[in-house]
């Protein structure tokens, strides 16, 4: 009886805590209405929906017609163009993030990106050549970002000749606790679940995931960062690979949406347990400022409203080549049935939700970012601009 009641009284203080956190960003809100964070800088984490170079610096780069929309060459990026992070950066009047591990004419002056295509939240232990599971899972991302920081500070610090040219491509040291730190990760934790995997040992396996997950925000917030950025995961169901994967679906494999249920569903469960735990995570970091981002909601809103938001319906893949038994991967050429068969792109990728079967064109990415940034979509519905504690408010 006693534990039980220790229980109610915890979750009642939960409750009371998030209430008063609410309160307090609207009150927040209201006091700055006319003004903007001053965010300095962003600092993202992530997988392919947010790499802007990270797994091609590290090891093959991305080929045309990768980048071809906005670019119009490669840019290290999994789509046609720019990203969700890329609408954020322009939103916030910021360049365009740098990957980490750039080494050529890279300047971290307003931020830097860790994430890279196919990283996960939970380390994997299998290969990039085997399953494309990147070896930098977030702990290493938030390892690479601490380096990054220490080193940063070193150089200000101790190096009394520091080309005034390379100083300027780099953070300035105080500035790092005012900066935005964006986190998009948990696709391919699923996606490695489904592979390797029961639903019911998966399930189980959720709040080990989510555990990491607050890990990594704990760590970051020891070097500093105030601002978060959290995205939940996306509907990975209602990809077309996911699909395509159904080629004769029975009853019940598919939701309203056409989308493959059970890998729906467990991403719900998933966002389930992150909100909860971004919720406890506010109440242990009193002085941090987390926004949960329901990134799932407003791509679900794209896919069951494509044909009136002008995009072809949701199966459709706009660089690649998928009958039947056959894939080639956009960009890529094989030899099917005796002949070359190069994977190209559409005439117009603006219409397409997805770009390759697994990541999204430009266009949706914008229509995504246009959705989240006024804070539509947050827990608590704050814009991206004004989502900093008040010390970094102007």
């Amino acid at each position: 009886m006693k534990m039980k009641m220790k229980m109610k009284m915890k979750m009642k203080m939960t409750m009371k805590i998030q209430l008063a956190f609410t309160v307090a960003s609207i009150i927040l809100i209201s006091m700055v209405d006319s003004r903007a964070c001053n965010f300095p800088a962003i600092y993202n984490f992530g997988d392919s929906n947010s790499d802007t170079g990270g797994i091609s610096a590290a090891f093959y780069p991305t080929i045309l017609p990768c980048g071809q929309t906005f670019f119009h060459k490669t840019a290290g990026r999994g789509c046609d163009g720019r990203l969700i992070i890329d609408f954020f950066a322009k939103h916030l009047e910021l360049p365009y993030l740098s990957a980490y591990l750039n080494s050529i004419g890279t300047n971290f002056r307003h931020g830097a990106n860790f994430a890279t295509g196919g990283s996960t939240i939970r380390r994997q232990n299998e290969s990039v050549f085997e399953n494309g599971v990147s070896p930098f899972p977030l702990d290493i991302q938030v390892v690479q970002f601490r380096q990054f920081k220490n080193r940063t500070i070193d150089r200000y610090l101790h190096t009394t000749t520091l080309d005034g040219s390379i100083r300027s491509s780099l953070p300035v040291p105080e500035e790092f606790s005012k900066a935005l730190f964006t986190i998009d990760i948990g696709q391919n934790d699923l996606s490695a679940g489904f592979r390797k995997m029961t639903n019911d040992q998966f399930q189980k396996a959720i709040p080990d995931i989510i555990n990491e997950f607050a890990t990594a925000v704990e760590d970051l917030y020891k070097e500093g960062g105030r601002a978060f950025w959290v995205h939940n995961t996306g509907p990975i169901g209602c990809i077309p690979v996911a699909i395509h994967s159904i080629s004769k679906p029975n009853p019940g494999d598919l939701d309203q949406n056409g989308c493959v249920k059970y890998q729906n569903n467990a991403a719900l469960e998933f966002n389930r347990q992150l909100k909860e735990r971004v919720v406890k995570l506010r109440a242990k970091l009193l002085d941090a400022f987390i926004v949960y981002v329901d990134v799932y909601a407003a791509k679900i809103k794209l896919i069951a409203n494509a044909k009136e938001e002008g995009f072809m319906e949701k199966g459709a893949i706009c660089c690649g080549y998928h009958e039947g038994v056959d894939h080639v991967w956009c960009g890529n050429k094989k030899i099917i049935n005796g002949s070359e068969v190069y994977a190209g792109s559409c005439k117009d990728p603006s219409k397409f939700i997805s770009w390759d079967g697994v990541h999204y064109t430009e266009a949706a990415n914008q229509w995504i970012a246009n959705q989240i940034v006024d804070g539509s979509f947050s827990d608590p519905q704050v814009p991206i601009i004004h989502a900093c504690p008040s010390f970094s408010v102007v």
